[in-house]
């Protein structure tokens, strides 16, 4: 878990992570919505490979990544059992309405 939430603690890695939700996305591609240099990219994308966040394929020169959403599910659905909160991944979103009533 402590890869995860370091993985996820920068916003770069957390901008990565929401491209690759909506589809996977090569290297280069994820590197234009950036304003960094590829080196940089690449470390970003280490970190995330290292909390099994993101999984690379690579074809030819071509690495294409996409987003391992079952770990980021457990890790985030670990985190929260471990301060007594009992979130079950099939629970529906609490709404606007329920947010007001705890307040």
């Amino acid at each position: 878990m402590n890869k995860v939430f370091k993985a996820l603690s920068d916003p770069t890695r957390r901008r990565v992570l929401q491209l690759l939700r909506e589809r996977p996305m090569t290297a280069g591609e994820l590197a234009d919505e950036f304003a960094v240099s590829k080196s940089t990219m690449s470390a970003h994308f280490a970190v995330l490979r290292e909390a099994d966040l993101i999984a690379a394929e690579k074809t030819a020169t071509t690495i294409t990544y996409r987003l391992k959403m079952s770990v980021l599910e457990d890790a985030l659905l670990g985190f929260t059992q471990a301060f007594g909160l009992e979130l079950k991944a099939s629970d529906p979103e609490p709404s606007a309405g329920d947010l007001a009533e705890e307040t």
